[in-house]
C-alpha cells in the first residue's frame, strides 16, 4: 500500500506545475494566450471570436488538461482514425473541433452573417461588384508571395492567401480541409488583421488617392424593390454554385440566411441566425480553433512567415480595390469616389466606415457609407468565391 509521501509525489509528478517545467514552450504559448486575452478583452480587437479563440489556446497548453489530441487528427487524416476514434479517445477540444474540421460552424457563421447583411447597395449599383472581385487580389497576390518566396506547399499557401479576403469564418474553412495544422496561426493573423483594419487601411488609401479623390461626392443610390432583395440570394446561389459547386457550403448559408431576412415571412428564423445560433456556434468556433494552437505546432518559424504574409494579403487587398476605383472614376468622369475600392475586402461593416471617415476627412460634407457597403459585401461573396476555387483546385 502506498503510503502518504508516495500519493503526494505522483500528485505532483502528475500536476501541471510539475509539467510545465517538462517544455519552456508552454510557457510561452501562455503567455501569448494572455496577451491576446488582454488584446480581447482590453483593447477591443475583435473581442467576439479573439476572447474565445485565446482561452481554447490557454486551455490546450495548461500541461495535463488533455482536452485536444493532434494524433487522432493526424491518424484521421491519413485514414487509420475515425471519428468514432475521436469521440471515444479525444477531449472535450476534439470532439468541437469535429464542427471545424467538418465546416459545420463556418457555414453556420455565414448564415448569420447572411440574415445581418444588406445586398441593396451592391443591388443598386452592380459595379460595385467588381471592386469587390479587385481586392480580392489580396488572395492571390498572398498565395504567389507563400508558394513562390517563402515555398510553402500549394495547399498551404492557398489557406495563407485567403487571410487577404479578410473573412475570419472562410479563412477556417478553407485551411480545416487544406491546411488544418496551420489553422491557429491563419485564424489569428485573419481575425487580428480585421480588427486593425482602421490602422492599416487609411496609410495606402491616401498614397494611392489624391485629395481631389477623396473630396468626390457621389450621387444617392436608387431605392431597391423588396422583390429586387428577394430575388438576388436565389440567382446568386444558383449561378454560383453551378459555376463553383466547392462553395456551396458557405455562399449557400449566406443567402439563405439573406433571404430569412428579406422574405418577410421568416422573422423568427432571421432573429435566431442573427442571435442565438450565431452567439453559440460562434463559441464552439473560437475556443474549438483556440485549442489547435498547441505549442510543440504554433512556435514555428512558419507562424512567423504566416503574420507577415497575412499583412502583407491586407495590403494588396485594399491595394486591389483602390486601384480598380482609380480607373473607375476616371472612366466616368469623376464620378466615383475611389475610397470605396478599399472597402472591397470582406470586413464587414468596418471596412465601409473606414472609407467613410477617410471620405469625411477630405470633405466633411461626403458620405460614401451606403456606396461603400455595396463593395464591402460584394467581397463578402468574392472571398467566398475564391475559398471555393482554391479548394476546387488544391482539395485533392
Amino acid at each position: 500500500m502506498e503510503n502518504a509521501l508516495d500519493i503526494l509525489m505522483r500528485l505532483w509528478e502528475t500536476s501541471g506545475f510539475f509539467l510545465i517545467v517538462s517544455d519552456w514552450r508552454q510557457l510561452i504559448m501562455i503567455v501569448v494566450a494572455l496577451f491576446l486575452l488582454y488584446l480581447g478583452l482590453v483593447k477591443k480587437f475583435e473581442p467576439l471570436l479573439l476572447v474565445g479563440i485565446a482561452f481554447g489556446m490557454l486551455l490546450v497548453n495548461l500541461p495535463g488538461s488533455n482536452m485536444y489530441h493532434p494524433e487522432l487528427w493526424d491518424g484521421y487524416i491519413a485514414g487509420t482514425t475515425t471519428i468514432t476514434d475521436i469521440f471515444h479517445e479525444g477531449g472535450l477540444l476534439d470532439i468541437l473541433y469535429i464542427g471545424v474540421k467538418s465546416g459545420l460552424y463556418p457555414s453556420l457563421i455565414f448564415l448569420g452573417v447572411g440574415a445581418m447583411t444588406d445586398f441593396g447597395p451592391l443591388i443598386a449599383n452592380p459595379k460595385s461588384l467588381l471592386l469587390g472581385a479587385a481586392a480580392q487580389l489580396g488572395i492571390f497576390a498572398a498565395f504567389l508571395m507563400a508558394g513562390l518566396i517563402f515555398q510553402f506547399e500549394p495547399n498551404v499557401a492557398a489557406s495563407i492567401g485567403i487571410i487577404g479576403g479578410a473573412d475570419g469564418p472562410t479563412a477556417i474553412w478553407l485551411t480545416s480541409k487544406l491546411a488544418p495544422e496551420y489553422l491557429a496561426p491563419i485564424a489569428i493573423a485573419a481575425y487580428s488583421y480585421m480588427a486593425l483594419i482602421p490602422l492599416i487601411q487609411p496609410p495606402v488609401m491616401r498614397l494611392l488617392t489624391t485629395e481631389e479623390e477623396r473630396k468626390i461626392k457621389m450621387d444617392q443610390l436608387r431605392p431597391v424593390s423588396k422583390k429586387e432583395k428577394i430575388v438576388f440570394p436565389i440567382v446568386v446561389t444558383v449561378f454560383v454554385v453551378l459555376l463553383l459547386p466547392s462553395v456551396a457550403p458557405l455562399l449557400g448559408c449566406l443567402m439563405l440566411g439573406n433571404l430569412f431576412k428579406e422574405s418577410g415571412v421568416t422573422d423568427r428564423l432571421s432573429d435566431t441566425a442573427q442571435n442565438a445560433l450565431m452567439n453559440i456556434v460562434t463559441i464552439f468556433l473560437a475556443v474549438s480553433v483556440g485549442g489547435t494552437a498547441l505549442y510543440d505546432r504554433f512556435l514555428t518559424p512558419q507562424t512567423i512567415f504566416i503574420i507577415i504574409l497575412g499583412l502583407l494579403a491586407f495590403e494588396f487587398a485594399t491595394m486591389g480595390g483602390l486601384l480598380l476605383g482609380k480607373l473607375m472614376c476616371k472612366i466616368t468622369g469623376g464620378k466615383i469616389n475611389p475610397l470605396i475600392g478599399s472597402a472591397g475586402v470582406s470586413a464587414v461593416p468596418m471596412a465601409a466606415r473606414v472609407s467613410q471617415k477617410e471620405g469625411a476627412k477630405a470633405n466633411p460634407s461626403n458620405f460614401l457609407l451606403m456606396h461603400a457597403m455595396g463593395p464591402n459585401v460584394a467581397g463578402v461573396i468574392g472571398s467566398a468565391v475564391a475559398a471555393g476555387f482554391m479548394l476546387a483546385v488544391f482539395g485533392g
